[in-house]
């Protein structure tokens, strides 16, 4: 079966067993009888009140820009698009204290998924299954100035990832290129840990796309379990709207994962600053020609379904 027909048969085979069943006007997402409810796979929320909900040690509210991002302006943004469910991303400024992720995810309950961050060092399984009762479904990872073939060295890791397999929790690395081997090698010793990585592994953050960093990432899709966000576009090559630099990228994920496990995301707030909007990054796919209403709709809600909510 040649590459093409195998993703066009993964798109339909998913599509009949994980959405509903086609009307005459194609799928459903799309109709124009029904709105579309799209999800957004990585956004970020804060709050300015930060007595309520202290800095980590460290921050201070200086570092905090834009000042204020809560559910309600992200709503002002992402609605007029058909963005009707989001995934919370914990704010590295919280650190591990995750009360505002998981207060808002109560708060708008059905609207948010979430991903977590635990100290790998202190209970990651204990505190990684305390936010699973609320719903958390993820773990962000990251190397922090660790070596790159080692940063995921450590008991605390690996029970993380055991973790991952057993109670269906992604690991979500925020990484760069030279990070990707290792993450392929961990994927390797837990093949059923879910894996999400954010922001295309950063390929292309420097400006310049580049065939052999593109290779590093579909490496990851003989692992089973990989996904991949594509997002982050304010970020990525020539990081200017309409972002159609970042196709050819889109494809090549396209063909190595397949629409299955690959998932559309904004990364606000950050899409939404510096002269960046919000509607031309959902737009690069709900646009795509290449891209069939099935793909569209696994893209742009069903993937990020399936592992987050």
């Amino acid at each position: 079966m040649s590459l093409f027909n195998r993703r066009d048969f993964m798109a339909t085979s998913c599509l009949s067993t994980a959405l509903p069943v086609a009307t005459s006007l194609g799928n459903p997402l799309f109709a124009e009888s029904k709105p579309p409810q799209f999800v957004d796979a990585h956004v970020h929320v804060w709050t300015p009140d930060t007595q309520r909900y202290p800095l980590a040690e460290g921050y201070k509210k200086s570092d905090i820009n834009p000042v204020s991002f809560t559910p309600e302006q992200l709503f002002a943004h992402c609605r007029p698009t058909g963005v009707t469910r989001i995934v919370l991303i914990q704010m590295s400024f919280y650190r591990f204290d995750n009360s505002y992720m998981l207060d808002m995810m109560k708060k708008f309950s059905g609207v948010f998924g979430g991903v977590g961050i635990v100290d790998e060092n202190n209970q990651p399984v204990r505190n990684m299954l305390k936010q699973a009762r609320h719903g958390v479904r993820g773990f962000r990872i990251q190397p922090k100035g660790r070596p790159a073939n080692q940063w995921l060295n450590g008991d605390g890791m690996q029970a993380m990832w055991q973790a991952g397999a057993k109670h269906g929790l992604a690991m979500c690395p925020l990484i760069n290129v030279e990070h990707l081997p290792s993450v392929g090698a961990m994927c390797k010793q837990h093949p059923d840990t879910p894996v999400v990585i954010d922001h295309f592994g950063r390929v292309g953050i420097d400006g310049e796309i580049r065939k052999a960093d593109l290779d590093q990432l579909c490496a990851l899709a003989k692992h089973r379990n990989v996904s991949v966000k594509i997002s982050a576009y304010y970020a990525l090559g020539k990081k200017q709207a309409p972002y159609k630099d970042l196709l050819p990228m889109i494809k090549r994920c396209l063909d190595a994962f397949g629409p299955e496990r690959l998932m559309w995301a904004s990364d606000g707030p950050f899409q939404v600053v510096k002269g960046h909007e919000y509607a031309p990054s959902i737009d690069l796919i709900k646009q795509a020609d290449f891209l069939s209403v099935g793909d569209k709709d696994l893209l742009l809600r069903g993937t990020a379904e399936r592992v987050f909510f």
